[in-house]
């Protein structure tokens, strides 16, 4: 959306001159602190605040959603009330989260205050904050186009601290070097893990490849995709003559920006978009999207708050 505020909720740049310490832990120390003020108290509760699930043990039903899983309609009741119903499940007490974090080069761009690299640091630490504890292990698989980065599952704040430096300082793909969602996800269904959480980070730029890969994981996961972008991925601004180069490629082009090239790029941009919602949805999973010209924190709130409620809650 064009015209939306700059987001007010304070996020650390994790570009070059953060990467060493003691300015790295510094800055993520004080992600932590702003999450945690944010959420606890707002957000009570372990991990069933993030979306229902993950579980063995059948919950409460209630009324279907659109975006819920329909491999949990509880047609006993749908049938009764003649209104479609799920079942929701309790979660286990022990909790195993995996996340799959692109950092490819097309997540170095930013146009307001923030790359969508630094929204993808911030959504681990969400992540991280909301399954820590009671148990619960972390692991991760970070994609850069050049390697995939694995972290295995473990418990404990030091860990996780771990894992969100290598996620805010590994480094992006060397030039002309594409990113590679789809091996990412590959590299978490082998080998097989147990029954957890999975969550996937990336603006989700590229060609829609990973559907299948998803798909398997959200049969055997409760899946959760985390979309960043910026407003340049959805709009071009009427600036006129433009160099233009890709951050994955290395392409350069020459655009002269004119509305009818402003209106087929949004239209494009939007039409991918809503195709990659439709895609990660039929692979069981809800999508969450926070904007670098949005405030992340309170729209990861609004969405959190609407998994709990029941509700399909899309922010946009």
């Amino acid at each position: 959306m064009s015209g939306m505020p700059a987001s007010n909720t304070p996020l650390p740049s994790f570009d070059d001159g953060l990467l060493k310490d003691p300015a790295l832990t510094a800055a993520l120390r004080n992600l932590e602190l702003t999450v945690r003020r944010k959420l606890d108290g707002v957000l009570q509760g372990d991990h069933l605040g993030l979306i229902p699930g993950p579980g063995s043990e059948p919950g409460e039903a209630r009324a279907y959603q659109p975006g819920d899983d329909i491999r949990r309609m509880e047609w006993a009741v749908t049938a009764r009330t003649t209104v479609p119903h799920v079942r929701q499940m309790i979660a286990d007490r022990e909790l195993e989260t995996w996340l799959v974090v692109d950092v490819s080069g097309s997540l170095d761009f930013g146009t307001v205050d923030h790359t969508k690299r630094d929204l993808a640091v911030a959504a681990a630490a969400v992540i991280v904050h909301l399954t820590a504890g009671g148990g619960n292990r972390i692991g991760a698989v970070i994609v850069t186009g050049d390697e995939i980065v694995r972290i295995p599952a473990r418990g404990g704040r030091a860990h996780a601290q771990n894992l969100l430096k290598q996620i805010a300082t590994t480094h992006r793909s060397s030039p002309t070097v594409r990113g590679d969602l789809r091996d990412g996800i590959e590299a978490l269904r082998r080998p097989e893990r147990r029954r957890g959480l999975a969550v996937v980070i990336s603006d989700f730029l590229g060609p829609i490849d990973w559907d299948r890969p998803l798909r398997a994981i959200g049969g055997h996961h409760e899946l959760l995709a985390i979309e960043v972008l910026d407003p340049r991925d959805l709009e071009l601004p009427a600036i006129g003559d433009v160099r233009l180069a890709d951050a994955e490629t290395g392409e350069i082009h020459d655009v002269v920006i004119t509305e009818q090239v402003r209106d087929d790029f949004a239209v494009a941009a939007r039409a991918h978009q809503e195709k990659v919602h439709r895609t990660i949805r039929a692979c069981g999973g809800p999508v969450m999207t926070l904007r670098t010209d949005r405030d992340w924190l309170a729209d990861t709130v609004r969405f959190i708050g609407g998994r709990r409620r029941g509700l399909a809650v899309g922010v946009h």
